[in-house]
């Protein structure tokens, strides 16, 4: 069935809804027109830091509408682990998330959640090759299911993959793997990270906060005291080379991406990969230039397999906003 069809079936996509991608750092939200293509019809950008829940959010989106657009239905893209409550736990957010709470703060009709990879996932299956940016493997992608990964606030990863009955996504908490490392500096960035926890995650180090966990335990190893606060400021000296340890944690960076990213489509069985994160595009020449791929591929005997596997890069942008939408309108929800 098309998605237009679809939409003019179930009475919930036939006016529109909102769909938010709620990050760490920001919640990107659009009001959304149902159909083949989808319409983003307005989109704004907000920082969680600046409000005391997500409803607030939502809340002057909806405020900001013209001509008072009814809406009743929002879908929200969260990375996270749901409970039987509908309570979403995450490590990333500055508040609680619980669509119920939001959907009777707001007189909504419904709260649907996603995770926000899994709603990645659902946008990027149907980009084109001219909106990314090929890193390793053919131009074209076999078919097969495709991971799609990034790193921002935390770490997030999910699986597409193609049935009979169409596409499936497997949402993964990947990010909270324990993180594996390939050289004698990471060996030794790990046991600096390891003195002050017991789990190391794989976001620990590769995510915008890991960025920064990477540098402190460099400092640490070399003796030095941290010039930098943020993770912005590490990757500008970095680029710029203005400061050796920053350019030297962004190399260590892209080296265990790299690595990591060839794991997972091991584990996987994934023959492409999309890199989706909101870090990736800042530093794209950087990461290209890196050993991102070098690593990537250096599997032992799966090498071979790995040079087949299409690895590309995408800015985030609306995808996450586009792909909860995408979910919403292929879900079969319609409501009364």
């Amino acid at each position: 069935m098309s998605a237009a069809a679809n939409a003019t079936l179930l009475p919930g996509l036939s006016q529109p809804f909102v769909a938010a991608d709620v990050g760490g750092t920001h919640v990107r939200i659009g009001l959304v027109q149902a159909g083949s293509p989808l319409q983003v019809l307005a989109y704004s950008k907000f920082r969680c830091a600046d409000y005391a829940s997500l409803a607030d959010i939502v809340r002057e989106f909806i405020a900001s509408l013209p001509g008072k657009t009814p809406v009743r239905v929002a879908v929200i893209a969260s990375a996270g682990y749901p409970l039987a409550d509908g309570t979403v736990i995450t490590a990333n957010l500055p508040w609680r998330l619980s669509p119920a709470e939001i959907r009777d703060s707001l007189g909504l009709d419904a709260v649907h959640l996603v995770n926000d990879f899994e709603a990645v996932a659902h946008a990027v299956a149907h980009l084109g090759a001219s909106e990314v940016l090929q890193l390793a493997g053919p131009a074209r992608i076999a078919p097969g299911p495709i991971l799609v990964l990034g790193p921002g606030t935390g770490l997030g990863a999910a699986v597409w993959i193609p049935t009979a009955n169409g596409p499936v996504v497997l949402a993964t908490e990947a990010g909270q793997a324990a993180l594996a490392v390939g050289t004698e500096l990471e060996m030794a960035l790990l046991r600096q990270m390891l003195g002050q926890r017991s789990h190391v995650s794989v976001e620990h180090a590769l995510s915008g906060p890991g960025l920064m966990n990477l540098y402190s335990a460099l400092c640490a190893l070399r003796g030095e005291a941290p010039v930098f606060a943020r993770p912005g400021e590490i990757t500008a000296a970095a680029l710029d080379g203005s400061d050796a340890l920053a350019r030297q944690s962004l190399e260590v960076f892209c080296g265990l991406l790299g690595s990591t990213v060839g794991d997972m489509a091991l584990l996987y069985g994934v023959q492409g990969v999309y890199l989706a994160g909101g870090i990736l595009p800042h530093i794209r020449e950087f990461l290209v230039r890196s050993d991102f791929v070098a690593r990537f591929l250096n599997k032992g005997p799966m090498r071979e397999a790995l040079e087949r596997v299409s690895v590309r890069l995408v800015e985030h942008g609306q995808l996450g906003v586009i792909g909860a939408a995408s979910w919403y309108q292929g879900s079969g929800f319609s409501e009364k």
